[in-house]
């Protein structure tokens, strides 16, 4: 998207952004805590805290250290250039923490995990810092130091409505803004 703020697209009418706080407030009570290193960032919701990555230019997995690390109790974070993540995944992956200190969607991706739509309790925090400490940036890369719940793609199944892809579908090209402005409707 050529560097545009994801978040700040319209889908169905709605900033992604947007979509994502109703979501958040709807399954947790809460506003919540948005990461993110614009210097016009504070601009975009008022009533959400901005924080800045604590370790910049550490992709993906900084961002989601600064949430853990930022966060006042475990914390589920999601993308932000992801549309349709409903309540009920968030709920989901909240209460997935019980025990565990991930709770992570099993996905069709890459990874056959979905690392930027999971729950992080406290104890992922140490375990981040020596997988940047040591320059291993992947998001998965602390994994083997916490105890991993991953949600079975037949739960995720109940919760898409049958399509657990749609969960995670993101937007990084004009074609993909296209087939979500379709899927919205």
């Amino acid at each position: 998207m050529e560097g545009a703020p994801k978040g700040l697209l319209e889908v169905g009418g709605r900033r992604i952004l947007d979509r994502l706080v109703e979501a958040f407030h709807e399954a947790l009570g809460a506003l919540p805590l948005l990461i993110a290193n614009a210097r016009e960032a504070p601009t975009w919701r008022p009533d959400l805290r901005v924080v800045s990555d604590i370790r910049p230019g550490t992709g993906s997995l900084g961002g989601l250290y600064t949430a853990v690390l930022a966060a006042p109790a475990p914390v589920v974070c999601v993308a932000w250039d992801m549309p349709f993540v409903p309540p009920e995944l968030i709920r989901m992956l909240a209460a997935g923490l019980d025990r565990a200190d991930i709770c992570i969607p099993a996905s069709g991706g890459p990874r056959g995990l979905e690392p930027l739509c999971a729950a992080y309790g406290p104890a992922c925090g140490p375990a981040m810092a020596k997988a940047l400490d040591r320059g291993d940036l992947r998001a998965i890369a602390f994994h083997e130091s916490v105890r991993v719940r991953v949600l079975s793609e037949d739960a995720l199944t109940r919760v898409a409505g049958g399509d657990p892809d749609r969960l995670w579908f993101n937007i990084n090209t004009t074609e993909d803004l296209l087939r979500a402005e379709g899927m919205a409707q």
